[in-house]
């Protein structure tokens, strides 16, 4: 699927159930932004995004504890889910990437490719957090910008996700 496609069914998801996005990027350095707002009328449903690229930024802008980040790191499924959590303070759904671009900074547990995605959901008294862990296939190129497209796939996956995610929880949340 291309990604105007992906963008526009985003918008007609948030536009038609009246809901508003909060993004927060650490590994795609603002992409996910970037891309929401291509699409004409996307101030009817973006009002704020984050890159929180540091962990203090992650403390201070979306309440990811210290202890997380000491325990877990900052690439993880649990700072993925408090970074999409704690957005949701923000905005009433957020999606959220934290993950290792490369070409170094990889390990066995974390290798360059992988990425944490974090999507949440609010209304009324009801919460959804879900988080998402992809690894990037771009990982095992041997290419110039391998960095660059791992970024965009990472950003074009979580998009993706972001859809099924609400498709799933959009009347879930409404029934409370």
């Amino acid at each position: 699927m291309e990604i105007e496609d992906i963008l526009l069914q985003i918008k007609e998801i948030l536009t038609k159930n009246g809901l508003k996005i909060a993004c927060a990027e650490s590994c795609t350095g603002g992409l996910i932004s970037s891309y929401l707002t291509d699409i004409a009328g996307s101030s009817e449903y973006i009002e704020q995004n984050f890159v929180t690229y540091s962990n203090a930024a992650k403390i201070r802008f979306l309440n990811v504890k210290k202890e997380t980040l000491d325990s877990y790191g900052a690439v993880s499924s649990q700072t993925a889910y408090e970074m999409a959590l704690g957005l949701l303070e923000y905005e009433p759904v957020s999606i959220a990437t934290t993950g290792i671009l490369g070409p170094s900074g990889g390990s066995a547990d974390k290798p360059v490719g992988l990425c944490y995605m974090g999507f949440g959901i609010k209304t009324g008294s009801k919460v959804i957090v879900k988080t998402v862990k992809f690894n990037s296939a771009l990982a095992d190129e041997d290419t110039q910008n391998k960095r660059v497209k791992i970024k965009k796939d990472i950003a074009k996956n979580a998009l993706l996700n972001l859809i099924g995610f609400l498709r799933e929880n959009i009347a879930t949340c409404k029934e409370t």
